[in-house]
């Protein structure tokens, strides 16, 4: 079985140091991705929109490990923040906030298979949001 090793591999991404800025050069990539609004410590559709993000990767990551025999972990979930008028941005005032939730998906990750591992969620669990996930490269 042959073993991707995400986090590694892209450790001058997602392990940058603490100690210094640099500028990093981000290759294209794939996520899965989740758009919302609102707080996220009070709106129900932040937890939906997460536990749909991760339904999903987690099925892909095991019909690619099934399919494939390629194993890969499950990254880390990340977020761009963001209001409509920045003015009006606050940390404390969270209630107009946008945002995108996403995961990073390796290469092997096709449109293909995302929308079968949608499929597949959808028959198991079918949560709220699965219809607002999205591919993207």
């Amino acid at each position: 079985m042959t073993k991707l090793d995400l986090k590694k591999d892209l450790k001058h991404l997602y392990s940058p140091s603490a100690k210094a800025v640099e500028i990093v050069d981000v290759p294209p990539m794939r996520f899965l991705m989740i758009d919302g609004t609102g707080d996220p410590n009070t709106v129900p559709e932040y937890k939906e929109a997460v536990g749909a993000l991760y339904s999903v990767a987690y099925t892909l990551k095991f019909a690619i490990k099934k399919r494939e025999n390629v194993d890969y972990p499950v990254m880390s979930l990340e977020g761009l923040w963001w209001v409509d008028d920045y003015t009006q941005f606050s940390y404390t005032e969270r209630s107009n906030w946008r945002w995108t939730m996403m995961i990073m998906q390796p290469e092997i990750v096709t449109e293909a298979a995302f929308q079968q591992a949608v499929e597949d969620v959808r028959k198991k669990k079918n949560p709220p949001l699965l219809d607002k996930l999205r591919f993207e490269e």
